[in-house]
């Protein structure tokens, strides 16, 4: 099978940089896994990387559709999987880096075998959504999925609505269905590699780096989306940090309240992400500046054949 090197870890704890390292160490190129850096125009919110670190290795995956356009895992897991196979034909190896854990698992093993969702259930429940709020929507996921209820945020109406109509449809919680993941047949020889901080230290990170989203005019970018015409309650727009600067913009709550808001939903998200990550006992843990002794697990795995 064609080998990949998954490149992991919650938000702020430097896979951008340690994957650009690697990637140039190995002669290989970036299939980003970040279900936000997909977006045009949402640049400093989604802490895409700069300039000078895209001219040095070939990202793909990366800035190439409008905030209103629609893409999942299964979309994720065509595109990626047709971009690996360009690059392992022409002998360069993939690393597939991000947070987006979903991705990451419907690239290796495929998605669940699952009707597609109902058009009309999904209308039902965002209208039931609309009169009774999201945190009773999650409350009635906590019912029916506890353990997806668990790592969705009760703000995130979405993947509430989408999780609900889940059990609705398929008559079993999302959750079992991420589980049957776990015994399909691998469609990569895949290095996991998983990057972890100490919890204070990265939540300090995550403080530091909203800040210097704020200092590169992350309001101005907001407020350009939505004269642009990209209403507030897009998918992509609703995202964390976003969700935040929208409400403060239109007056729901205060710049340093909004501010506060995104580090606190940045860590709990974080926090999630992590919970995800650790339920894989394949990814090998490791901290982001360890990058002599990540390259030898790689060269290690490159040199040895599928067991």
């Amino acid at each position: 099978m064609k080998k990949i090197i998954i490149i992991c870890g919650p938000t702020g704890v430097g896979k951008t940089k340690t994957a650009i390292r690697l990637a140039e160490t190995f002669k290989g190129e970036i299939i980003s896994a970040d279900s936000m850096q997909i977006y045009k125009l949402m640049n400093i919110g989604t802490a895409k990387p700069a300039l000078n670190e895209l001219n040095r290795i070939k990202h793909h995956l990366m800035d190439f559709l409008l905030p209103d356009a629609s893409f999942d895992a299964a979309k994720f897991e065509f595109s990626a999987g047709n971009i690996i196979s360009d690059l392992t034909s022409n002998n360069i190896l993939p690393f597939v880096t991000g947070g987006t854990g979903l991705y990451i698992k419907a690239l290796i093993y495929g998605l669940s075998k699952k009707q597609g969702a109902d058009p009309d259930k999904l209308e039902q429940l965002k209208k039931k959504a609309e009169e009774i709020g999201s945190k009773k929507m999650h409350k009635l996921l906590e019912n029916i999925d506890p353990v997806s209820a668990k790592k969705i945020h009760e703000n995130d109406l979405f993947r509430i609505i989408r999780a609900i109509e889940t059990f609705e449809t398929a008559k079993i919680p999302l959750s079992e269905l991420h589980k049957s993941h776990c015994f399909k047949k691998p469609h990569y020889n895949t290095l996991k590699i998983g990057l972890i901080l100490d919890r204070e230290k990265l939540y300090k990170r995550i403080n530091q780096r909203v800040d210097k989203m704020v200092k590169q005019n992350f309001v101005c970018e907001v407020k350009n989306l939505l004269d642009m015409g990209y209403k507030s309650d897009l998918k992509s727009m609703k995202s964390l940090g976003y969700r935040q600067i929208c409400e403060f913009i239109e007056g729901q709550t205060g710049f340093e309240q909004s501010i506060e808001n995104i580090k606190r939903d940045t860590r709990r998200y974080a926090k999630r992400q992590i919970t995800w990550f650790k339920a894989d006992k394949e990814i090998k843990w490791i901290q982001p500046d360890k990058t002599k002794e990540i390259t030898e697990i790689i060269s290690n795995f490159l040199s040895t054949n599928m067991p």
